[in-house]
């Protein structure tokens, strides 16, 4: 017997719906999927993130130094005052780094964002290893709000045996601002991923 019309379109109606339900999930999973690959890939300067606990184990501290620059930009959709509270550090080789960030919403709204980061250079981003940050979680600030955000780090003494970095005296950290769920957010993600492709 053949299908009418009405079933005709109610399979078509079926289909496209499942195909939009995929699509939105997609979008969904998108940031925590971009985050995950950067970090198992080590690509575009995505540093590492440790857990930091009472049983871990100290890192060793060498005598070479390194120092650390820092950079903050914001996303031409996001509106707010972002920037680094301090100038760059000079530090041992595996010691403990700090940082501090800060950002204002001189808007009369409340602006959420989400900050993105890397390394440069690119290949020094697998031994830049933040044990506490910022990055990737939702940012929320109310009208006028202002609000400092820590980053603590160090590099993996493991960065004196790659031959590619062993006359390497600098390395920036950077972060950009974007508006939480905007275009500008999931381009930089898209272009990120293509590159990489």
């Amino acid at each position: 017997m053949e299908p009418t019309l009405q079933q005709k379109n109610m399979k078509v109606l079926k289909i496209t719906m499942g195909v939009v339900f995929f699509m939105v999930a997609l979008s969904f999973a998108s940031v925590p999927l971009y985050e995950l690959t950067c970090k198992l890939m080590g690509w575009g300067g995505t540093t590492q993130v440790e857990e930091v606990t009472a049983a871990k184990k100290k890192h060793a501290e060498l005598a070479r130094k390194i120092t650390v620059r820092f950079h903050a930009d914001t996303s031409p959709g996001m509106p707010w005052d972002f920037q680094s509270e301090q100038g760059p550090v000079t530090l041992n080789i595996g010691a403990d780094g700090f940082a501090s960030f800060s950002a204002m919403n001189p808007t009369t709204e409340t602006v959420a964002g989400t900050a993105v980061y890397n390394v440069t250079p690119f290949r020094a981003g697998k031994f830049f290893y933040k044990t506490q940050c910022f990055c990737f979680g939702e940012q929320i600030l109310k009208p006028k709000q202002k609000v400092s955000m820590p980053v603590v780090f160090y590099i993996d003494p493991a960065i004196v045996d790659d031959p590619d970095l062993k006359d390497i005296d600098t390395i920036t950290l950077s972060y950009t601002f974007f508006r939480k769920d905007s275009t500008e957010l999931q381009k930089a993600m898209d272009d990120f991923v293509n590159d990489k492709g």
